[in-house]
């Protein structure tokens, strides 16, 4: 079994990018608390993790709920002794038409992408600050934070809310040496999106380097941004989209 260096908390990792992330911070010799709201999800992927001899426990929940991400931040310092790395991957899209879109819709939204991400953090950085040895907290954004989108307007204001969140908190945690950045994935081919008919022609097509990213692509760089390579990144957003926000042909 790989030696532990670091632990880290990954939310909405059941499957995709999360999944992937997950994957690829055990091979690196990191611990693994795996978050999903879907418990069946979260048990087979940290089961998929364990079995390729990764450190990896499914902590199964409501990753919005601020008194589960207090027990989950709890969990993995009782688990794995300390927490270093949080990464803030849950969310939910849910499209809708500017002038019929519901307030139930907006809230939901808004409190699993915005609050959920906003008292993770919270709930890390105090942790790490008790440590005293710094840590990395990484925020999921998305392509739709920088370009607009067809009936995701509230999703969009949400993912472009995260990044504003990176950069407040920059003068916040950079005295405690905690780093917080994010990603900004493009078109990603996930279990979710792969069951849309036609998604991987159609994004093949509208990405200027020929193709939607893989989850691999997308975990890559969030293992950069939370390494120690990146120590003296903070406050930024990495967009990872195949050149798509610069020319931003609509599907």
């Amino acid at each position: 079994m790989t030696t532990i260096s670091k632990v880290a908390i990954v939310t909405g990792a059941g499957q995709g990018i999360g999944f992937e992330i997950c994957r690829q911070l055990t091979v690196a010799g990191i611990a693994v608390i795996l978050n999903d709201v879907d418990a069946q999800l979260a048990a087979q992927a940290a089961n998929t993790i364990t079995e390729e001899n990764g450190r990896c426990i499914a902590f199964p929940g409501d990753a919005s709920d601020v008194t589960f991400i207090q027990k989950m931040v709890h969990a993995a310092v009782v688990q794995f002794g300390s927490l270093d790395i949080v990464i803030a991957n849950a969310g939910i899209t849910l499209f809708g038409d500017f002038f019929t879109y519901t307030p139930e819709a907006f809230q939901r939204v808004m409190q699993v992408n915005l609050a959920g991400t906003f008292f993770l953090a919270q709930a890390a950085a105090n942790q790490m600050k008790k440590q005293q040895r710094g840590g990395a907290i990484l925020f999921t954004s998305s392509v739709t934070g920088h370009q607009a989108h067809k009936d995701l307007a509230a999703y969009g204001m949400s993912k472009a809310a995260l990044e504003m969140l990176a950069k407040n908190l920059v003068i916040e945690l950079s005295p405690f040496q905690i780093t917080v950045n994010t990603i900004a994935p493009g078109a990603t081919l996930t279990e979710r999106t792969l069951s849309e008919p036609g998604y991987a022609d159609t994004w093949s097509r509208l990405t200027p380097m020929g193709r939607a990213a893989s989850t691999a692509d997308i975990a890559q760089a969030a293992l950069f941004l939370v390494s120690e390579q990146a120590r003296h990144i903070t406050g930024q957003s990495l967009v990872i989209d195949g050149g798509w926000t610069s020319t931003s042909p609509q599907p």
